[in-house]
């Protein structure tokens, strides 16, 4: 897996994505992240089928990640959404394919309903979609500490990946320890803490969220990026591939592209890391909780705060 990727959430305007996207593969961006439930899967089908079929890649080049929808988090349904990201974006199979939270729902969606706890039967699924060879390796996302340990007793086929939200102010240390300890690589999204976030909100008729943390005004990240003659951007990215986890930073700004795969040019020393890590909020600064979904902090496998 790249340590850098494009990260795809919000994404769905397909000139605005196909045009990133062409202009990501030109820089040497080689691994996607994506979803079913970004619904935009097909553009990136289409993009990754002409640079193929043009002779400039061959589909080992890329790593390409999409995830089991909350509504296909069933052990029946696997294979059903699993066949649908591989159509949608028109491959055989996917690099990486992800559990997309802790907790399943039915799939009426007129009502949200919760399915009752099963990750062991939805892990089963998972591994015959490997046993298939639809997907390379399996992970998880969105899974807690006591969740992974579970996990990893029954699993047959050792989850690959743990991708959680990470930034300064969301450092999320134990979880990073235990699932690198144990084998897991940690992919961090939002790593810059997700400066669009209340645009999300705004689209889907949500208050905004007033209590936001800023990594492009904090004070500390800016006198750092000062000493380095680097963005704040590329400080709060550097700070998280030194810690080995893997970023998928999103943008649809061709420009900024060149600027977040930008942090190996530079190294941060133990002050500037101890500065970084002082920024750590924790649990407060998520800022992607999952709670547009009604009622989903009363189910017992929500794994945010525990």
């Amino acid at each position: 897996m790249p340590s850098v990727g494009l990260g795809t959430w919000e994404s769905s305007n397909e000139k605005e994505l196909e045009t990133v996207l062409n202009a990501a593969l030109e820089l040497g961006y080689r691994h996607i992240d994506t979803a079913w439930q970004y619904e935009n899967e097909h553009v990136i089908g289409r993009v990754v089928k002409q640079w193929i079929n043009s002779g400039k890649l061959k589909r080992e080049d890329l790593f390409i990640t999409t995830k089991l929808p909350y509504k296909g988090i069933h052990r029946d349904r696997v294979e059903k959404y699993m066949k649908q990201s591989l159509d949608n974006l028109g491959l055989d199979y996917v690099d990486l394919y992800l559990i997309h939270f802790a907790i399943g729902a039915t799939e009426d969606d007129t009502k949200v309903e919760f399915e009752p706890h099963d990750h062991k039967g939805v892990w089963e699924s998972m591994e015959k979609q490997v046993d298939a060879g639809r997907a390379k390796t399996i992970g998880v996302s969105n899974w807690n500490v006591q969740q992974v340990s579970n996990l990893l007793k029954f699993a047959r086929i050792k989850p690959a990946c743990n991708q959680v939200e990470l930034h300064v102010f969301l450092q999320q240390p134990k979880l990073v320890e235990f699932c690198q300890s144990n084998g897991l690589v940690v992919v961090a999204y939002s790593p810059i803490a997700n400066p669009g976030y209340n645009k999300f909100l705004n689209r889907i008729g949500v208050e905004e969220r007033k209590d936001l943390a800023n990594v492009l005004r904090n004070p500390v990240i800016s006198e750092i990026a000062k000493k380095h003659k680097k963005t704040n951007v590329q400080i709060a990215l550097r700070f998280l591939v030194q810690k080995n986890i893997v970023i998928i930073p999103k943008t649809v700004n061709p420009a900024r592209l060149k600027e977040n795969a930008d942090v190996f040019s530079f190294h941060l020393d133990d002050s500037d890391v101890h500065q970084l890590e002082s920024l750590n909020i924790g649990e407060p600064a998520r800022v992607v909780n999952w709670q547009v979904i009604p009622g989903i902090t009363e189910h017992p496998d929500y794994p945010f705060g525990k």
